[in-house]
């Protein structure tokens, strides 16, 4: 473990850039990993394009306030952060419907293979849209999921397509994008990476990776808000080639002259769906302006020590939960995960008491570290919180063991 204390590097006390959040009171935030917080400003635009452009405005905000643009505005910006081409980036949709289209397109381009690979880490509903694109295709593809370590032997000249998430969401388990598309390549197989736990919280390279596809959601990282729209991104050298399965009008070269049959648009743009969700765009939007400036190289270091000092003082104080993420930093998200057996009812211990992270089955807990607003004394704080729940067995109440419907 690279301990931050030992190898001369200490993550702030607290970070200047938290005031650009809008952060509840005595809370301690350590779930931007699945739900990023309000960022100062997003209610001031979004009440903007409710009463200024579409209050008044009416539907003249679809050229006026740029409304119909907006997908290929706000995909540039992401763009940035992701270590992509300008114009390669579009928005819209979700990201289960953004996999479906990276993946359907990805086949296409490999008509003479049946094999898509992934791991044992991939987000689930990942693996569910791939099952239900190989069922409605009925060509006989496969899926074929193996461990995450085993995933480089498992690219062979039979894969068409290399599905993988880039952080495992449970783990925080980092895979090497660079070396595996490189890999996957030299095989003839076409990559379509998730990004919904990497956009936003660690350096992404997907130009210099030569990635294929990419696909993420807004709502982590990036902090654009419950139920916000998805990215995909196309590689250049494929965006006028690659088909996009799902032919919505938004994706037509041409919407407004209501043709009877359809034609792709150029490049990205021909990824784009049904009609954008201007007010949810409008909140991203606002949300992208803390990363006005923002050094993403730091980020990840601040990360990395974060998630360090978490672990040594963990392991120190809490020794009857384990860790369940890569020690070394450099194999891991900006995430860590412990397991307990009564992970939930720990959780809902710490979150009754301002820790603020999430369970997942069996027994996993996980904490988020994001440096744009979470500093080493909330790091601190929050392990002598889980060692009073721990040490007290505080989380042994009834309805700590009762179960929400979200985890």
């Amino acid at each position: 473990m690279s301990d931050p204390q030992t190898s001369g590097y200490s993550p702030p006390e607290t970070p200047a850039t938290r005031t650009r959040f809008d952060l509840p009171d005595g809370v301690i935030y350590l779930d931007g990993n699945s739900l990023g917080p309000l960022p100062v400003g997003v209610a001031d635009r979004v009440a903007r394009t409710l009463t200024a452009e579409w209050g008044g405005q009416l539907i003249r905000g679809w050229n006026s306030a740029g409304w119909m643009v907006q997908p290929r505005r706000v995909g540039d910006r992401i763009a940035r952060l992701i270590g992509a081409e300008p114009g390669s980036v579009v928005m819209g949709d979700t990201l289960s419907i953004k996999v479906y289209q990276a993946v359907a397109a990805a086949l296409a381009m490999r008509p003479d293979r049946r094999v898509i690979l992934s791991d044992s880490g991939n987000f689930p509903t990942d693996l569910y849209m791939v099952e239900g694109l190989i069922e409605t295709l009925g060509q006989g593809h496969t899926l074929r999921v193996v461990e995450p370590e085993a995933v480089a032997d498992a690219i062979t000249d039979e894969v068409a397509v290399l599905m993988l998430t880039q952080v495992d969401y449970r783990s925080g388990r980092l895979h090497d994008m660079a070396a595996l598309t490189a890999k996957a390549h030299a095989h003839g197989v076409v990559t379509v990476w998730d990004l919904a736990h990497s956009a936003g919280a660690l350096p992404v390279d997907l130009a210099g990776a030569r990635a294929d596809f990419a696909v993420g959601c807004t709502y982590k990282y990036l902090n654009g808000g419950p139920g916000a729209p998805a990215f995909i991104y196309v590689a250049p050298r494929h965006a006028d080639s690659a088909r996009p399965a799902l032919s919505g009008w938004m994706g037509h070269a041409a919407p407004f002259a209501f043709d009877p049959a359809y034609r792709p648009g150029e490049g990205v743009e021909r990824m784009r769906v049904g009609t954008p969700p201007v007010i949810a765009l409008a909140a991203l939007e606002a949300a992208l302006d803390v990363w006005d400036g923002v050094d993403m190289a730091q980020i990840r270091r601040d990360s990395m020590a974060l998630c360090d000092l978490f672990i040594s003082l963990v392991e120190a104080r809490c020794p009857t939960l384990t860790l369940a993420s890569p020690r070394d930093g450099s194999q891991r998200g900006s995430q860590v995960s412990f397991r307990h057996p009564q992970g939930y009812a720990v959780m809902q211990a710490l979150i009754d008491r301002g820790v603020i992270g999430d369970f997942r089955a069996p027994d996993v807990l996980r904490f988020g570290f994001t440096p744009l607003y979470i500093g080493a004394a909330d790091v601190r704080r929050a392990v002598d919180i889980l060692q009073q729940v721990i040490d007290g067995a505080l989380w042994d109440r009834p309805d700590y063991h009762k179960k929400a419907i979200v985890t």
